[in-house]
């Protein structure tokens, strides 16, 4: 990027800079002021590119495959029980792909910035932790809100209960920053150990089962292919599954909600232990009927699905409905959202994501096995928490949130940057 003046360094470096490394604040207060951040960052690069005259940032694979299902979204908003609300969030999806190439091609600029970003999530963390285990031994939180719900602590998140799905989409790329930015092992490293530990068992606190399972499978991942993380992430996650086994001892109440409860859901047992066998749900009652009425919907509109966030619409149609459990506003699985609303042809953009993903971790593997790397442990972090949004079998937020849309593509432009960094070394 090349800059004429001060005032246009501030304007289209400076801003979106600042604006970029707050989004783990702005993420704690909801998905307002970090949809705003995306968008203004958004904005000022195309207004970047236009004063310029130059697009060639755009020239990307990666954002021609983000064009292609932007526009198959728009189509089949108007075509397909268009409503305003679905054509809103499909013409502004664009924004998030011109989020990632405006990220990336500011870190192709200067990535000294990266360590601004890494270290708001550092404070963030720091907060979340001292706030949660403050909130759990209180029964309030350092504002005075009080807890409700004793199974689940929620710290400055309130009503929302996202703790654990915030600090569990985040954890991966704060690890994988912390290994980058402290190649050499300081007493503030092993700070960072201590806040790696206390955040894994605030999740489970925070009573998120979703949040909770992500965060392990996080861990095996790294475990399973990093090249320098191995015994790292093994202290990490013993260290904290030891804390968790403690408090769990001295109050089994997070317990009873995060096992016990989803054993229960599960229709396993019943309260006295008896093995049950007549109906096993997936993950719950609730969660099996959303499941079966989204795929009723499919299965009616196989080619286009029902449209952009119908599901919370057709689910109260007597057709789809299973039981007063059917409907929700999304079914809480990505899958079978994408399969429901867009039909087979938006099932067939994220099942190219997991296929190169797999395919790409398979050869990584391969690679391990000869004694060599195809990602460094960076990237290995970074995947790992993309790894939690293409988990199949496991309850999901919606896939058009802004909220998880956002915190999910931070992983994207520090991914293709420092992938970009290795072919050009």
């Amino acid at each position: 990027m090349i800059f004429n003046s001060i005032k246009e360094k501030f304007i289209f470096y400076s801003v979106p800079i600042f604006l970029f490394s707050l989004i783990p604040f702005f993420l704690v207060t909801g998905p307002f002021l970090s949809d705003l951040a995306v968008s203004l960052i958004s904005l000022l690069f195309l207004s970047y590119c236009i004063k310029k005259n130059n697009f060639s940032y755009f020239n990307n694979k990666y954002f021609y495959f983000f064009l292609t299902f932007w526009i198959y979204l728009i189509i089949n908003t108007l075509i397909n029980n268009f409503n305003l609300d679905s054509l809103k969030i499909s013409f502004f999806f664009f924004r998030y792909g011109v989020f990632v190439i405006a990220i990336l091609a500011l870190l192709n600029a200067d990535n000294k910035f990266i360590k601004y970003f890494f270290y708001c999530i550092f404070v963030c963390f720091l907060a979340l932790i001292f706030d949660g285990f403050f909130e759990y031994f209180v029964g309030e939180n350092i504002l005075g809100w009080k807890n409700h719900e004793s199974a689940r602590v929620a710290s400055f998140f309130g009503e929302e209960k996202i703790l654990g799905s915030y600090l569990c989409r985040l954890w991966p790329i704060f690890f994988g920053l912390s290994i980058f930015i402290f190649k050499k092992k300081n007493n503030f490293f092993f700070l960072f150990i201590l806040i790696f530990i206390l955040s894994e068992a605030l999740i489970f606190l925070s009573g998120d089962r979703a949040a909770f399972f992500n965060i392990n499978l996080s861990a095996i991942f790294v475990i399973l292919f990093s090249r320098k993380l191995l015994k790292l992430r093994l202290i990490t996650l013993l260290s904290s599954i030891l804390l968790i086994v403690i408090i769990s001892f001295f109050n089994p109440i997070a317990k009873e909600r995060v096992i016990d409860k989803t054993i229960k859901q599960l229709n396993i047992k019943t309260s006295n232990g008896k093995i049950k066998s007549k109906e096993l749900y997936i993950f719950s009652k609730e969660h099996t009927h959303h499941y079966i009425s989204a795929y009723k919907m499919y299965l009616d509109n196989k080619i286009l699905g029902v449209g952009v966030k119908n599901f919370r619409k057709f689910c109260k149609d007597e057709k789809y409905e299973v039981s007063i459990w059917s409907c929700a506003p999304h079914p809480h699985n990505i899958y079978i959202q994408i399969l429901s609303e867009t039909g087979v042809v938006g099932f067939l953009y994220l099942a190219t994501v997991l296929f190169y993903f797999c395919k790409y971790m398979i050869k990584h593997l391969i690679f391990k096995i000869k004694g060599k790397y195809y990602f460094n442990d960076l990237e290995i972090c970074i995947l790992s928490g993309i790894a939690i949004y293409l988990w199949p079998i496991i309850p999901t937020g919606n896939v058009f949130s802004n909220w998880l849309t956002i915190i999910m593509i931070l992983n994207i432009p520090i991914f293709i940057w420092s992938r970009k960094q290795i072919t050009n070394n």
